[in-house]
């Protein structure tokens, strides 16, 4: 599996047509910032910040249903294919914050890690 894969892409934006420039910049819990059980990642979109709340309850319930760890480096992945999978559908065009459910963070965990098991090493 490739980590990375969601940390520096581009997407197609699904209205305008144009390539999306996505870099990963950094990652803030957010119960220090605005009181919210979440962890936030920002991305910069072509130059413009743009926030992927993941619920802290999703590492929880991974846990339990799996015994594995979401790492920091994979909940990248997760925001980063998320922020890929939102701007490619037209979903949300021009949002500053995006913030998932547990069942969306999981959806995109698994989606994410099967796009880079697909990759060759």
């Amino acid at each position: 599996m490739i980590l990375g894969m969601f940390e520096n892409f581009k997407a197609t934006d699904r209205w305008t047509k144009k390539p999306a420039h996505c870099v990963y910049q950094c990652q803030i819990v957010a119960i220090a910032t605005r009181h919210a059980d979440a962890v936030d990642y920002k991305f910069l979109v072509d130059g413009r910040k743009v926030w992927v709340a993941l619920p802290h309850p999703a590492w929880v319930e991974y846990k339990q249903r799996t015994g594995k760890t979401i790492t920091d480096s994979l909940a990248v992945e997760i925001a980063g294919h998320y922020l890929k999978t939102a701007l490619e559908s037209g979903e949300g065009v021009g949002r500053e914050m995006y913030s998932l459910t547990v069942e969306e963070t999981l959806r995109h965990l698994d989606a994410a890690v099967a796009e880079m098991e697909t990759q060759p090493a």
